[in-house]
């Protein structure tokens, strides 16, 4: 096996737009609430966004073990640091949803959702830990990926060793 299944590919792929979804519609729910402008409708999509992440991330995990992974490339220092960066991210794609059902079950969103009344939203989180976690959560999550692009740029134009062929829908 040289590369990853098909469904792995278009998981990872759809995980990616979903992410960057995500973090737009939370980063505009940030600013928004600062503002008192914040909506329902704003908290459930950017929940069932994130929702979408976990399901894709379980979906994912399935999927390789079903399907199984291409070999590791090497045993070296990078290789092991690049597995870890990979478990890393795993945790966060499942962290960072559960961390966001907290707020929502921790804070006045959940009696605003239930209510549907959008002045139960909170204007801040203040003695919420769940919204500090999931603030931090994204943080390491960004920090993660930026390392994961640099490795994935590194095998591209770097090694040349055509390692971002793994995760193409184009087969040898």
């Amino acid at each position: 096996m040289t590369q990853y299944s098909n469904r792995m590919v278009i998981v990872h792929w759809l995980t990616l737009a979903l992410l960057v979804a995500a973090w737009f519609l939370g980063d505009e729910l940030d600013e928004v609430r600062h503002e008192q402008g914040a909506t329902i409708s704003g908290y459930i999509v950017h929940a069932l966004v994130g929702g979408a992440v976990l399901l894709f991330t379980v979906a994912r995990l399935y999927f390789r073990r079903k399907d199984g992974t291409p070999p590791p490339v090497g045993q070296s220092l990078m290789d092991k640091v690049a597995k870890g960066v990979h478990h890393g991210l795993y945790a966060l794609l499942v962290l960072l949803p559960v961390s966001g059902m907290m707020i929502v079950v921790n804070s006045g969103v959940g009696k605003a959702l239930m209510s549907g009344d959008a002045t139960l939203l909170p204007k801040k989180f203040t003695g919420v830990p769940a919204h500090d976690v999931h603030e931090m959560l994204v943080t390491v999550l960004i920090v993660l990926a930026v390392v994961h692009v640099l490795g994935a740029i590194k095998h591209q134009f770097i090694a040349k060793d055509g390692l971002m062929e793994r995760m193409s829908l184009r087969r040898k």
